[in-house]
């Protein structure tokens, strides 16, 4: 297995179906969005084990202060080969010059985060509206 990581925003649907259904997130049933979704993020890198696309993560920002880290997903099948925490690197290193990096992290994901150096928030909460189930 030879990972090899690419910054691209070019995905084709099942490659993406498959990855996020993978880790049974939602909007993997909505690929045909998600192809767009990639297209207008500003950052997108990926995890490929050949021509499988096997994880990636997704930022905004805002230019100049604040990125958004929106997706990171690693397919299981992978987990423990440090792709994650690559993906997490790139970014990191992308928006080293920023005065913040936030994710939102789910409880059962919030020690990788805490690992790769980010920090709980002691005096605020996410909160969301959406449509999606999860």
């Amino acid at each position: 297995m030879k990972i090899t990581y690419r910054d691209t925003h070019t995905f084709e649907r099942d490659a993406l179906e498959r990855l996020f259904l993978s880790v049974n997130w939602s909007s993997g049933h909505f690929p045909e969005k998600l192809v767009i979704a990639m297209q207008n993020f500003d950052t997108v890198f990926s995890a490929w084990d050949g021509e499988r696309l096997i994880g990636m993560i997704c930022a905004m920002d805002d230019g100049i202060m604040n990125a958004y880290v929106h997706y990171l997903l690693v397919d299981p099948a992978y987990h423990g080969n440090t792709v994650g925490r690559t993906l997490v690197e790139m970014v990191k290193q992308k928006y080293r010059d920023y005065l913040r990096i936030a994710v939102i992290a789910y409880d059962a994901e919030q020690r990788f985060y805490e690992n790769c150096g980010f920090v709980k928030s002691s005096d605020a909460s996410p909160m969301f509206i959406t449509s999606l189930w999860t």
